[in-house]
């Protein structure tokens, strides 16, 4: 089978190339090649440097580290639903995502169950990363095609980024409205992967905050239950600080491990920071930027606790609560560290990542209407990523120059 569908590629292959009557689908048949085999183009011999670790490669990595993240997010997605659902009263799901349910065995909804907590977020998730992969997918088809080069594996690990910061229960049309914009506004307008400076991810999810805000953010979003109003720790935090979190019944451990409500993904600090360690592991993510933004929270998190506040109790919570809360740990691991729109320089990446963590801290102390600040701090980052490269380029060139006069 395998021998027969290469023989195959190799004799549709000529259609394809430069001169051949589907030479404009070129980059789509490259995108299908590729995806099942080696591309032919590999160094073989002296004097070039290989390397196992290309750009597919990369990609790879960084969705086997978020992988564990989307399975734990449809577990939790289940297990506040099913929650909810109990303590409403409510005995099932109507419409075809209870009709699905009804078929995987999971119509249950008992929430001390793992399979039941599963296939109900599982039907609210894989819909959204369905048509993230398709909406998304066909613009990067699209310019792929216009622009006769091959299709980029960078939308591999954008899609599943994307999605994971999406809340459960999104209208599906908005999801597609979304990684559209992150595609096509944030990346291929400038020219495509590598070339883009905001984080297409988070730029998609930014245009939703901005355009649709009553179905990204508020109390009534978190948990895919219609007539269920409930506020996420860090919006709990923002009104009453610690004491309103531990109040509904949310201790530091239960927001580590990620049994609460919030984005998709991004709940689960313990599995983030597993995340974390294979990057680290793999070398595909800067120590330096998860260090920096780390330092950088740590910093402003205390100069916050250090000055108090008797009209905002957000200033009193300490950073290790800010680590587990929202969106941080996520943005830490799997967003900051992008390596196309973060500083390339070494001392470079120490300041964005610093930047980043006092932009988060500020925006969540000071901004009581918006209380989760990383997807902001880090597109704000992005921005200045080149000017901190700038200045640390030139500082190096002072540098040898008076090593050199001396």
């Amino acid at each position: 089978m395998i021998d027969a569908l290469r023989k195959y590629l190799d004799r549709q292959e000529r259609h394809f190339l430069p001169g051949g009557r589907h030479e404009r689908f070129g980059a789509l048949f490259e995108l299908v090649d590729t995806f099942f085999y080696t591309p032919s183009t590999v160094t073989a011999v002296a004097p070039h440097l290989r390397d196992s670790m290309d750009l597919k490669r990369v990609m790879t990595v960084v969705w086997v580290a978020v992988l564990p993240c989307a399975l734990f997010g449809m577990f939790n997605i289940g297990l506040q639903a099913n929650s909810a659902m109990a303590a409403l009263g409510i005995m099932q799901v109507e419409g075809w995502r209870g009709g699905l349910l009804w078929l995987l065995g999971a119509g249950g909804y008992d929430a001390n169950s793992i399979w039941d907590n599963f296939w109900h977020g599982a039907v609210y998730f894989l819909p959204i990363y369905l048509v993230t992969l398709a909406a998304g997918g066909l613009w990067e088809v699209v310019f792929a095609t216009v622009r006769n080069h091959e299709v980029n594996e960078g939308f591999f690990v954008t899609s599943i980024l994307f999605a994971l910061t999406l809340p459960p229960d999104i209208p599906l049309w908005q999801v597609a409205l979304g990684i559209s914009f992150g595609t096509v506004i944030a990346k291929e307008i400038f020219g495509g992967t590598g070339k883009n400076f905001l984080n297409p991810a988070l730029a998609g999810r930014a245009f939703l905050f901005f355009a649709y805000p009553s179905e990204i953010s508020g109390e009534a979003v978190w948990t895919a239950v219609d007539g269920f109003s409930g506020a996420t720790p860090l919006m709990l935090a923002a009104e009453g600080g610690v004491s309103a979190i531990q109040a509904a019944g949310v201790t530091w451990w239960s927001a580590f491990f990620g049994t609460v409500q919030g984005s998709i993904g991004s709940t689960s600090t313990l599995l983030i920071g597993i995340g974390a360690i294979f990057l680290l592991y793999t070398g595909v993510a800067s120590w330096r930027i998860m260090v920096g933004m780390l330092i950088g929270v740590i910093a402003t998190a205390l100069l916050f606790n250090a000055i108090g506040s008797d009209t905002n109790p957000a200033f009193a919570l300490p950073w290790h609560w800010h680590m587990v809360l929202g969106g941080l740990a996520f943005g830490l691991v799997f967003m900051a560290t992008d390596p196309v729109s973060a500083s390339m320089t070494e001392a470079g990446k120490w300041v964005y990542g610093a930047l980043i963590g006092f932009m988060t801290v500020l925006i969540r102390v000071l901004n009581p209407a918006y209380p989760e600040g990383v997807m902001l701090a880090i597109l704000f980052a992005n921005l200045f990523a080149p000017l901190i490269d700038w200045f640390v380029v030139q500082a190096n060139i002072r540098r040898r120059a008076r090593r050199h006069v001396g």
